[in-house]
């Protein structure tokens, strides 16, 4: 029996030394990172919570310092010191535009960072033309693949998809909002992209597998297709619309979400109350006089077990196990909760008993006002 060669997986690997390496432009990076965590609007982070959700700038600036040679790997491209370091600063230049917010769906800098990636792979290529397995490992035509074993929040795989985006995409799919914004990149899906850095992303917690399906795998499934729900469909000037990405996909979700949300409100809204502004309320908080008379939503209801109240002079009374009625301990904002008995109603044999706490609310950017706390209720 003929023993397997091992000669192709003993050949040697011309690997040139990457950016990762050598130097990052780690204050801009941390900038842009920590800007990033108060971005509600078109984040992922608004999909699901995710524990340890690592932030889309670094996860950015490392795959693409992960892709790109360091200049000191070519001395005959950057044969003295100046050159090598002019050439470094220029590529910190590419990472800082990159790392903005505000250029997630900017073609012109995802492309200058597409162009670089591209230039050194096609070079590591050429260095290892020689090997014997050079037609599988380093097709010039064809990224080398990634994967994230451990992809939790998704952020890793999301870029890499995001960074590989043919260079011929249409540019309506930069423009897009809210879902569209970074759930439709996906090399695989469209015919007019190269074969790309394909993303791979895997986790033992099955809220992570969820997390990356959502963010990565069924936006691609859907990418480009038009809407199916009825309103859609039925609107002569949607049926002929071009659908760039995910936009029709995300058409479907506000549509189904919408019916679903409100089937849920006529199911249980009722034990839901909303919250009625008094002159009492506002006299306390001017800012709330606009709002008197009107009843609003309460964005937050606190939880909590009960049980009989160990006084025998109160024993109809039900005694919230909360180990603090502080809802926030910020400088300033010191908001507390107070509750009282208030009312009891049985209803087959569910007991539900209402706690009545003191109402502080704040004004939202756009004139929309949130309750910090409002009422306990509470189920036995």
């Amino acid at each position: 029996m003929a023993e397997p060669d091992s000669s192709a997986s003993d050949a040697a690997v011309v690997a040139p030394k990457k950016l990762i390496e050598v130097a990052l432009p780690l204050d801009a990076i941390n900038e842009a990172s920590a800007k990033e965590k108060s971005i509600r609007h078109g984040h992922p982070s608004t999909l699901h919570l995710w524990w340890a959700r690592r932030p889309l700038a670094a996860a950015r600036a490392v795959i693409f310092a992960q892709m790109v040679d360091d200049p000191s790997a070519h001395p005959d491209l950057f044969p003295t010191p100046a050159a090598v370091e002019r050439e470094r600063k220029r590529l910190f230049g590419i990472i800082k535009d990159l790392v903005q917010w505000k250029n997630t769906t900017n073609a012109d800098v995802l492309e200058r960072a597409r162009a670089e990636m591209w230039a050194s792979w096609r070079r590591t290529c050429a260095a290892n033309a020689g090997h014997p397995q050079a037609d599988e490992l380093f097709d010039r035509h064809r990224l080398p693949p990634f994967c994230d074993p451990f992809a939790g929040g998704g952020s890793l795989p999301l870029e890499a998809q995001r960074l590989v985006v043919c260079r011929s995409f249409p540019q309506g799919i930069m423009q897009l909002a809210d879902l569209q914004e970074w759930a439709c990149f996906s090399p695989s899906h469209f015919s007019d992209a190269p074969l790309g850095l394909e993303a791979h992303a895997s986790d033992l917690n099955p809220v992570a597998v969820l997390i990356n399906k959502a963010m990565i795998e069924i936006p691609a499934k859907f990418a480009g297709l038009p809407p199916v729900n009825p309103v859609s469909r039925g609107d002569i000037r949607l049926t002929d619309e071009t659908w760039i990405g995910a936009q029709g996909l995300a058409d479907d979700i506000r549509y189904y979400g919408e019916r679903m949300r409100e089937e849920v409100e006529g199911r249980i809204g009722h034990l839901y109350p909303k919250v009625a502004v008094t002159a009492e309320m506002a006299a306390e908080r001017p800012d709330l006089e606009s709002y008197v008379g009107r009843e609003l939503t309460i964005i937050a209801w606190l939880w909590a077990r009960t049980v009989p109240s160990p006084n025998l002079a109160f024993t109809n009374v039900e005694v919230p196990l909360a180990s603090t009625f502080v809802l926030s301990k910020k400088k300033g904002k010191r908001p507390t909760s107070n509750p009282s008995s208030r009312t009891a109603i049985t209803a087959s044999r569910s007991r539900w008993a209402y706690l009545q706490s003191r109402r502080r609310m704040a004004l939202r950017p756009g004139g929309a006002v949130a309750v910090s706390t409002a009422s306990y209720r509470v189920r036995r």
